[in-house]
């Protein structure tokens, strides 16, 4: 099972609060919902998603697109008619593929309308010194 292809639709950004103003601690929620599934052929299914990163009280980006998934559609489509979702591990690739080509697109869009990247916050790094450093040629330690 693999993606075949992947398709945006559709692009939104908007920011609510005014330019310059100082922002602090905001919080970004992630979502991703499968909104429609259909088969294409016996081993290609089209799954129409949205993603979501909404800066609470402050601003929201959605992307809403398409990804051609190749694997057994029969067992993908009957799941998804039965209860609205699909096999935990094909859930687990899926989101992962849509996460890999929309969170590029939503850290640039983010720049461009004066809202933090939505990403977490990467860990401080911090350079420990040796304690007996004879080999001058080692690369400090980073943690």
């Amino acid at each position: 099972m693999s993606v075949k292809g992947f398709d945006v639709n559709s692009l939104e950004a908007r920011r609510f609060t005014k330019q310059g103003e100082k922002l602090k601690n905001i919080r970004v929620d992630h979502n991703i919902a499968l909104t429609t599934i259909s088969p294409i052929d016996d081993d290609t299914v089209s799954m129409e998603f949205r993603f979501t990163a909404n800066y609470v009280g402050v601003g929201v980006i959605k992307i809403e697109g398409r990804i051609i998934w190749q694997g057994d559609s029969k067992d993908i489509i009957a799941q998804w008619s039965k209860n609205n979702q699909i096999p935990q591990e094909l859930a687990n690739q899926v989101y992962s593929a849509i996460i890999a080509h929309c969170m590029p697109t939503a850290v640039l869009v983010a720049r461009d309308i004066s809202l933090p990247p939505p990403l977490p916050p990467m860990p401080p790094i911090q350079m420990k010194k040796k304690a007996d450093s004879k080999d001058r040629r080692s690369s400090p330690e980073i943690s």
